[in-house]
Order: C-alpha cells, then structure tokens, then sequence
C-alpha cells in the first residue's frame, strides 16, 4: 500500500473541519436557544453575523473558513504544516492558557449542552489523533 502525506494532510484536515462543524453547529444552535425565535432563515443568518450575543462563536467561523479555502487552494498541496496549524489555531481556541470571553462562553456552553459536550469530545479526540510534528 503507497503513503500519501498529502492525501492522508487532505483527510485530516477535513476530519478536523468535519469535527468543528459539529461543535459550531451546537453552539449555534445553544446560542439561538437562549437568544429565541430567530424568525426565519435570513432573520437567523443576520443575527449570527451581526449580533453580539452571537460575536463570540465568528472565531470558530473564521477557522472553519481558513480549513475550507486551504482545502479549495487547487494551487498549493495540503500538508502537514496546513493541518498542524490549525491544530495550534484550535489547541489556542480551546485551551485552559486562553482566558478570552470566547473561552468562558464555550466552558458555559460545555457544562449547559450535552450536544455541545458530545461535539466537543469528537474534536477533542480528532486532535489527539493529530499529534505535535517536531
């Protein structure tokens, strides 16, 4: 059986981006729980982009847009460099050194949600997978 680096860079980056979706999805979900009613879909879409009871999970959006433009780059390869950086970018976002009102929602969402804990442990466990390069 050949090795790929970057067929197998490929695949974790979109295990990564899949896992992530799922967090931000409950998240958004939680945070439209306990904003209401959104309206309808378009209503919904405005409140997540503009409102500031939502400006705390954009940082999980803008990540999930870096992942989706490097793996549409037809130009550049995904390697292990792209799929450690987004480890680092997440390992930062998550982690117990980050003491940003991200990072005090999210622990709030963690202990609200089981949905949102659920997510969070498939994340969690996809980047354990990913292990530091040296």
């Amino acid at each position: 059986m050949t090795h790929h680096p970057a067929t197998e860079s490929r695949t974790q980056l979109k295990t990564l981006s899949s896992a992530l979706r799922k967090v931000h999805k409950t998240l958004v979900d939680l945070e439209t729980k306990r904003f209401g009613d959104p309206g309808n879909a378009f209503e919904h879409l405005q409140l997540l982009t503009s409102h500031p009871q939502f400006a705390w999970l954009r940082q999980i959006s803008e990540v999930l847009v870096e992942i989706d433009e490097r793996l549409d780059d037809k130009e550049q390869p995904v390697d292990d460099a792209a799929v450690q950086s987004v480890r680092k970018t997440l390992a930062s976002l998550l982690g117990a050194e980050n003491s940003s009102e991200f990072r005090q929602k999210y622990l709030d969402a963690l202990q609200e949600s089981t949905e949102v804990a659920m997510a969070h442990g498939e994340l969690r466990n996809r980047l354990s997978q990913l292990a530091p390069s040296s």
